[in-house]
């Protein structure tokens, strides 16, 4: 007989085999058997299962360890060899590398804070540790911007103590010895390269340390021939960094671009991607304006709802391929068995018809007929218990799918209205509150002041009631639209509820808080709202309040709050500080 050449011939080839030899109907049963028959040698599988348990047991404890432990996984997926062994190797020497040792330098800040410094307030110390704290995104990073902000202080004190002790100043043009002014500018050129300059150049270690060698020359210059070729020496770096600044601005356009290119690509790659387009909306926008911390910050949170429920639809949708993969091998299994028990079967009834044609009495007779019967009946409850088991299975599959359905229709309902108001567009209650706690934290770490207006439309139920709901719906949203337009790019405009609006405006005094919502009223008199071509004026009371130091946000809102109430006693249209 001819080998089977055809795939589905050698797969039913080896199901044949499987229920001949009598063996489990296991993947490598099946896999050893499927070659044999076909001719062909087995690949050695890729042990991914092992590999992930692997990957899952390393340490995540820095940054550096959990983006390592993120490219082994990627390598898993590509099943590629190479990598993982690449990738396993870095692991290994950001492992051993020795830590920073923060005591130390920890000790070094609290002293340099204490001393004095030439050029140096203690206000221009704290200013220069909250924004190293604020840039530094990974411990890494903090420590080495730390230890350069501790040496550019400590060469300042190191200057200041020698200028003690001769009672000596810097150069002036002629050489003759210097005013204190000259001396505070070298000092300050010589931070700008530690701190800002050497911030931008951490990917550039040669002109990182160019940079650093020449704030030591500019702290120590002495006379004018060397003022001259220090001034030269400024000139070459400040076109090599400009050079550098350039291809920065470069990659920043060409990053944005390969976003782009690969929203634009998203439903090449995704069948059903009506889930997904919050989430490329969310990303659109971002890539349409400029882009800062603040709003990055955003739209990082706006997208964690988002990813959370799509990891919960992941787990649900690989429990449902865990079930259906049971149920088919628990229906290969009962397969198997039944094909055993009904081979086995069919030689007993042949047994017995041969002793049925052997009998002489009606005794040997009934004893034939009880042993056929019994045999019926075990086959009978194997048949039974094999069906029930495949119905319970399909229940616990289908259990799945209705999940699966389920979490989908969250995914799509969360994608688009994570932390938006559906009518108006503004932020809704949650995506107000955590506007406010964010911008409250940022106000309180760098000392600047927040202002929250809290606006309510005059009249409202009137107009409802005058005009219908659809024209009420259609005032909010205009109300929102100039509001937007208005305010300023970083400001925040949320819906309280009803016809109340919350502007957040962070980095604001309370008299241009005033003067901003002022300008916002004004705007509505020029932009009427249009019902049947009729206009209709809208107008608002407003309330705005300051956050204070150490007070909670709910108790400035709850200020804002009862100023609107007195704008709305005082005849409405008004803005009340409070």
């Amino acid at each position: 007989m001819n080998k089977p050449t055809n795939p589905s011939e050698v797969a039913r080839e080896t199901l044949k085999q499987l229920a001949l030899r009598r063996k489990l109907p296991t993947p490598d049963n099946y896999r050893e058997l499927y070659h044999e028959i076909a001719g062909t040698r087995a690949a050695e599988a890729f042990p991914a299962a092992d590999i992930k348990t692997l990957i899952s047991s390393l340490p995540k404890q820095n940054n550096d360890q959990a983006k390592l432990v993120r490219k082994l996984e990627l390598a898993l997926a590509n099943q590629s060899w190479r990598e993982l062994s690449d990738t396993l190797k870095e692991f290994v020497e950001v492992s051993t590398a020795e830590p920073p040792n923060w005591a130390t330098l920890i000790r070094t800040v609290i002293a340099q804070i204490q001393k004095r410094h030439a050029g140096h307030t203690s206000a221009s110390k704290r200013d220069a540790l909250e924004s190293v704290l604020a840039a530094s995104s990974s411990q890494d990073a903090l420590f080495s911007r730390l230890q350069s902000v501790m040496r550019s202080w400590g060469n300042a004190a190191a200057a200041d103590d020698s200028e003690s002790e001769e009672c000596a100043t810097t150069i002036t043009p002629d050489g003759t010895g210097t005013k204190p002014a000259l001396r505070e500018l070298q000092e300050l050129m010589a931070s700008l390269l530690d701190n800002a300059i050497a911030m931008m150049l951490t990917d550039e270690p040669a002109l990182l340390a160019e940079s650093q060698a020449l704030a030591e020359a500019i702290r120590n210059v002495s006379d004018s021939a060397g003022l001259n070729r220090l001034t030269e020496r400024v000139k070459k770096f400040s076109y090599k960094l400009h050079f550098v600044a350039e291809d920065q601005s470069e990659m920043k356009v060409a990053l944005l671009q390969l976003v782009q290119l690969i929203v634009d690509n998203i439903n090449e790659l995704v069948v059903d991607d009506t889930w997904l387009s919050g989430q490329v909306t969310i990303v659109r926008e971002l890539m349409g304006e400029p882009i800062t911390l603040r709003r990055l910050d955003d739209v990082e949170r706006r997208m964690k709802d988002v990813i959370f429920k799509q990891s919960a639809l992941k787990h649900s949708l690989n429990d449902a391929k865990d079930r259906l993969k049971e149920m088919l091998a628990t229906f290969v299994d009962r397969l198997a068995d039944l094909s055993e028990s009904t081979s086995g079967y069919h030689d007993k009834i042949e047994h017995c018809a041969e002793r049925i044609s052997k009998a002489n009495d009606i005794s040997e007779l009934s004893d034939v007929l009880d042993e056929v019967m019994r045999e019926t009946r075990t086959i009978q409850v194997n048949a039974r218990r094999s069906r029930d088991e495949l119905a319970a299975m399909r229940v616990r599959v289908d259990e799945s799918e209705k999940e699966v359905v389920r979490l989908q229709e969250e995914l799509a309902n969360a994608s688009d209205l994570v932390r938006t108001d559906a009518l108006t567009g503004a932020l809704n209650r949650k995506g107000m509150d955590e506007a406010i706690e964010r911008e409250a934290a940022r106000a309180n770490r760098q000392g600047s002041p927040l202002c929250m207006a809290l606006l309510d439309i005059d009249n409202f139920k009137k107009l409802n009631d005058g005009l219908g709901h659809a024209a009420g719906d259609a005032a909010l949203v205009h109300l929102s639209t100039v509001v937007q337009e208005t305010i300023r790019p970083h400001d925040t405009l949320a819906r309280y509820g009803g016809e109340e609006f919350v502007v957040i405006m962070p980095d604001t005094s309370m008299d241009d808080a005033v003067t901003a919502m002022v300008r916002v009223q004004r705007e509505l008199t020029r932009k009427f709202f249009l019902h049947n071509n009729d206009k209709v004026l809208i107008t608002f009371s407003c309330g705005v309040a300051q956050l204070g130091a150490g007070e909670v946000p709910a108790e400035a809102l709850k200020r804002a709050d009862s100023g609107m109430y007195i704008a709305k006693r005082a005849g409405k249209n008004r803005v009340v500080p409070t």
